[in-house]
């Protein structure tokens, strides 16, 4: 059984930092890329960072040059971290892990971006 254990979400100030953490169990999970998506109100999932299992990196168009991704595959963890928040970034922030043929997404941290 796969599950996601995602913490680190809630209000955070505009202009602030936020860092979430996800940890997953029940897949080998050296093997998955692993990330963060995102969803707000009205709009579609969008993809905010993923590490691949060779340590390749892949950021949304919306948190390049603020948002970091890393992965510890010891922890079975997975870190994100985006400087410099405004409302655009308030959203429901899901952990993801996909291996090329399965994945499976976390139940989902709110954070709300606070002016």
């Amino acid at each position: 059984q796969v599950q996601f254990v995602e913490s680190g979400g809630g209000l955070v100030q505009s202009g602030g930092s936020l860092n979430l953490s996800c940890v997953v169990s029940g897949i080998d999970f050296s093997n998955y890329a692993v990330g963060w998506y995102r969803q707000s109100p009205g709009k579609q999932r969008e993809l905010v960072a993923v590490i691949t299992s060779v340590r390749s990196f892949h950021y949304g168009d919306s948190v390049k040059g603020r948002c970091t991704v890393s992965r510890d595959n010891l922890e079975h963890e997975v870190k994100l971290q985006i400087h410099s928040l405004t409302s655009d970034d308030t959203a429901v922030y899901y952990c993801n892990a996909d291996s090329g043929y399965t994945d499976y997404w976390g139940q989902g941290t709110q954070v709300t971006v606070s002016s």
